[in-house]
């Protein structure tokens, strides 16, 4: 993920997400509070109280047009371990991307050490102020184009600071120190992500904001949203995402709907099954047909328990996305696949069509 896009020239005029680790993973910069179920907005919603040290790393960020005035800060989002910041470059950079990157964490080092901000190795004829003030997550008028957050990771590692060093993590600190014992500040390198369109906007904005939400529904429901291989049911063998307990309910419905059936005789099937489902059954599908997908849709939208299956699998890393995530995050979706991962898009086979549908019917069976 810290490999840069060889074709790409990072000093054009673009928008840029950018993913910052903490050495370690160490949860240097704040800790996660509120209540998961809280709506957006609500004061008790899920939210990052910084540390002194993550106010500083994000005051810094929001300092880099300072330093770079071709540079528009438009939002960052400070997590425990790691951080997301999204930037519009609005007219060509007098140097290499990774540059503004060295010198932003330069000036986090200086500030550690109780010195001035570190500039960036810019000519001084370059050097400028903005005396707008830059806001998290404020609105701008101009058009830009959206940006993929990096990826953040479940848990955070245990602080690898010396002894005496210790004391100062917990506050959100670290002393710099010559002594073996040292661990920087930030991992090396960062993650870049270079926005391609604009529809995806909002959706970016909104990932970034629901980020500490995410963080307490992995916290509080672990295993929901790790991946797990090797479940054996019947004849197949499958990796998944979600909840697994869904396997164990009373009552599991195979949802299979002929492409033939249409109008009224589709309608009274829809119902019929939704019916079910809503008396408690679990519906269980591959979603492949227009009437399938319909019900399984209609299952999703209202919050009922479904099992939906797959043709591409699963790695280690794998996690749920979007709405998905949130499903199987809150218990109520578990998604299976008997294939491995792959990374192109792929049509699905009339053969593999009768293998999902098959897969339906021995998970109802139970095995």
């Amino acid at each position: 993920m810290k490999r840069r896009d060889s074709h790409h020239d990072y000093a054009e005029r673009r928008m840029y997400m950018i993913t910052i680790e903490v050495e370690g993973r160490r949860a240097l910069f704040g800790r996660v509070e509120g209540d998961v179920s809280a709506p957006d907005g609500n004061t008790e919603a899920p939210h990052i109280v910084l540390s002194p040290l993550g106010k500083m790393v994000q005051d810094e960020w929001l300092g880099i047009p300072r330093f770079f005035p071709q540079i528009e800060v438009m939002a960052v989002q400070m997590m425990p371990d790691h951080m997301h910041g999204i930037f519009f470059v609005k007219d060509r950079l007098p140097v290499h991307l990774g540059q503004v990157i060295s010198g932003f964490k330069a000036g986090c080092r200086k500030m550690m050490r109780g010195e001035t901000s570190a500039e960036p190795m810019l000519a001084e004829k370059d050097r400028k102020t903005q005396a707008e003030t830059m806001l998290v997550g404020k609105e701008r008028e101009t058009p830009v184009e959206p940006m993929l957050a990096g990826k953040e990771r479940e848990t955070s590692a245990e602080p690898m600071l010396a002894e005496k060093e210790r004391g100062n993590c917990q506050q959100g600190t670290v002393a710099p120190s010559s002594g073996s014992g040292y661990v920087p500040l930030f991992a090396k390198g960062y993650n870049d992500l270079i926005l391609r369109s604009y529809e995806e906007l909002e959706n970016w904005k909104n990932y970034l904001r629901e980020n500490p939400r995410r963080l307490m529904m992995k916290r509080s429901n672990p295993e929901f949203l790790r991946p797990f291989f090797g479940l054996r049911i019947g004849e197949f063998t499958f990796n998944g995402i979600g909840n697994r307990g869904l396997l164990q309910a009373e009552r599991r419905v195979a949802v299979r709907v002929s492409r033939r059936l249409v109008g009224e005789d589709l309608d009274r099937t829809v119902e019929r099954v939704l019916r079910e489902a809503r008396e408690g059954a679990v519906l269980v599908s591959p979603a492949i047909s227009p009437g399938e997908k319909r019900i399984m849709r209609t299952a999703f939208d209202e919050g009922l328990p479904t099992i939906v299956i797959v043709e591409n699998g699963f790695t280690k890393l794998s996690k749920p996305h979007g709405e998905q995530f949130y499903a199987c995050g809150e218990g109520r979706l578990l998604m299976l696949s008997a294939w491995e991962h792959h990374n192109d898009k792929r049509k699905l086979t009339a053969y593999q069509c009768v293998q999902m549908n098959m897969m339906a019917f021995a998970i109802c069976k139970g095995g």
